[in-house]
């Protein structure tokens, strides 16, 4: 295994993505446990909430970073 160089990846840029993890990480495992407690409804909102929040991290990231 090969080391990897990060020393590139600005402080911005290493915070808005642990911000957009965490925030699609949650909306995630929320949307999974609220179906798994038979409310589709919560979980289908929470499992967009998580697609859109990826979306959002994908344009800021594009427009801000590249």
């Amino acid at each position: 295994m090969g080391v990897t160089d990060v020393s590139y990846v600005s402080s911005g840029l290493f915070i808005t993505g642990v911000l957009f993890i965490l925030l699609i990480g949650s909306l995630l495992s929320l949307g999974i446990l609220r179906l798994f407690q038979q409310r589709k409804r919560q979980g289908g909102l929470y499992l967009l909430g998580s697609v859109l929040a990826f979306a959002v991290m994908v344009f800021v990231v594009e427009r801000w970073f590249s």
